[in-house]
């Protein structure tokens, strides 16, 4: 550990000079570059600082305490800053091995999130609205944009499937965890009787691609245009400005149908597209990584039940850490932080105990 320490360091010390260069700064990609890579080395570079200066006064700690010239009484203090020295150095080991795990390159990426219905009819579609008012309040608290990109609604107000871009700092390293199958446990308003029905929804979070990591071939992709469509209403089937691309390849199908413009539908549906085929290649990378490291928080398993919203007990219960939470309302409001808190954790914990071993 303390000779990749010692190479970070000494890069961090390059880059330190670089970004200072006018030759680089000159270059506003290449400076760029090198001002991302040194904030990111600057928090393990402070932490072996730290590191270093507290093993520092361990030494000379022991090496008073064992010098027997010297009266007993600054022997004795001698031992108590060793003492407090030796604790401190195990607690700034632990932050190092957190610091240097390997950080996730797509964590500061906006997000495209799809939430589709799944099995429990309109019950699904409803919990799938509230999947998204959900993650709406989320965003909102986070000060995060939310665009819709496509939506099917029902005519009770709940989606058969709605796709959103969420745009912020960090959106993706907060969000990553909730792709897979969320559970609900309530009793419908639509049950005349009271009895409690169980329905689903698939959330999937995918990390928007950048143009300069996926490059798609004109050919490879056919273009359908249509009239939208939609429990609303509004300017539904006057104009085919609707989009549907096919991406002959791989078969992924994807749709825009929310702007009036044919051309803004065309562009976020080939957002969309471009981050469905950089997703394909992340899974394929995450699954090396994870069969590695046998981690299973975070794997992206969109078939995986991971979370049940129980309204009966007030209870939502994630099922990858065995952590529960009973403030439905509040939950469902948008305040998810305690439970994102604490599958990053788990996540950490590991991937953490996938290094050591």
């Amino acid at each position: 550990m303390f000779q990749k320490l010692e190479a970070v360091e000494k890069r961090f010390e390059e880059l330190t000079q670089k970004i200072s260069d006018p030759e680089v700064i000159s270059n506003q990609t290449q400076w760029r570059e090198f001002m991302k890579e040194h904030a990111e080395l600057e928090p393990i570079v402070e932490k072996y600082r730290e590191y270093k200066k507290v093993q520092k006064e361990y030494d000379d700690s022991k090496e008073m305490m064992e010098d027997q010239t010297i009266d007993k009484e600054l022997r004795d203090f001698a031992e108590l800053e060793m003492v407090e020295s030796k604790e401190k150095l195990s607690e700034i080991e632990e932050e190092i091995k957190i610091l240097l795990i390997p950080k996730d390159k797509d964590d500061d990426k906006n997000v495209i999130c799809e939430i589709r219905a799944g099995a429990g009819g309109d019950e699904a579609a409803l919990f799938a609205g509230t999947l998204f008012r959900m993650y709406s309040m989320y965003a909102e608290k986070k000060h995060w944009k939310l665009e819709v990109l496509n939506e099917n609604e029902t005519e009770l107000g709940g989606y058969k499937e709605i796709t959103f871009m969420i745009t912020g700092k960090g959106a993706y390293s907060r969000l990553k965890f909730e792709s897979g199958v969320h559970r609900v446990q309530r009793v419908p308003d639509t049950e005349a009787s009271g009895r409690i029905h169980t329905s689903t929804a698939t959330v999937a979070v995918l990390p928007e691609a950048q143009d300069v990591e996926i490059d798609i071939n004109p050919s490879d992709i056919k273009m359908e245009v249509f009239r939208s469509s939609g429990a609303g209403g509004q300017h539904i089937n006057k104009t085919s400005s609707a989009v549907r691309l096919i991406h002959e390849p791989t078969g992924i199908v994807v749709e825009c149908q929310t702007e009036r413009s044919q051309f803004q539908n065309k562009d976020n549906a080939m957002r969309m597209l471009k981050t469905k085929l950089y997703d394909i290649e992340k899974q394929k990378q995450d699954s090396e990584v994870r069969n590695a490291r046998k981690s299973q928080i975070g794997s992206g398993d969109r078939s995986e039940k991971i979370r049940t919203y129980n309204y009966p007990q007030g209870r939502i219960t994630d099922h990858r850490i065995g952590f529960s939470i009973y403030q439905m309302e509040d939950f469902l409001n948008g305040n998810l932080d305690e439970m994102i808190d604490n599958l990053i954790a788990a996540d950490r914990a590991e991937k953490l105990k996938g290094e050591e071993e």
